[in-house]
């Protein structure tokens, strides 16, 4: 059913990426209809291989909301490589958010590169919008579990895995797994293992 389901909203998906200039790759598979805000001076560049899962019975998970794609500032970027999959989530980039290749992104994640307003009080009355942004990087083979919160000026080194729930406040080593609120290291990774 979702095969069938996904053939059916084809056409109108491909249209929604094409309307904000994102250019269409190869062996992508969409289940339902993502959300997609793309300022009209940012880039959004998506490898091949993507998968999203929008629609509620796309993942026993049971996504909360559509996926969400969003550059939300003049020159922000999100640069995702090949093979990345992300179930209900959101990438929000005010400046930019850099995924590597076969990166996997559990339900009902978030992954953004700014605080959206100012912590002083003075300065969310007079200047709500100027919030403080620092890039997001994950790099290849990166697992993060569902329910995660990523937050700016975070990298998350090659092959780390971050566990459900978690809020990265902090880079993440390579070959780690790491969880909490805030995520700490909790072990390391043998090359390799799965």
């Amino acid at each position: 059913m979702n095969e069938l389901h996904r053939w059916l909203i084809y056409p109108y998906v491909r249209l929604i990426f094409t309307l904000e200039g994102i250019e269409w790759g190869r062996d992508w598979r969409i289940y339902g209809v993502p959300i997609i805000q793309r300022h009209r001076r940012s880039q959004i560049n998506i490898g091949d291989g993507l998968q999203l899962r929008s629609n509620i019975h796309s993942n026993p998970l049971g996504p909360n909301h559509p996926v969400i794609i969003t550059t939300w500032q003049a020159g922000a970027v999100i640069e995702i490589g090949s093979q990345f999959g992300m179930t209900g989530g959101v990438l929000c980039s005010a400046q930019q958010i850099i995924i590597g290749n076969r990166v996997i992104v559990g339900a009902n994640c978030t992954i953004t590169d700014t605080d959206f307003h100012p912590l002083d009080l003075q300065m969310r009355r007079n200047q709500p919008q100027d919030a403080f942004t620092a890039p997001v990087v994950i790099e290849d083979d990166v697992f993060i579990g569902m329910n995660c919160l990523i937050l700016k000026g975070v990298t998350i080194g090659r092959g780390s895995v971050i566990g459900a729930g978690s809020v990265v406040t902090r880079s993440i080593p390579s070959n780690v797994v790491a969880a909490g609120n805030p995520a700490k290291v909790v072990r390391l990774l043998n090359s390799g293992q799965g």
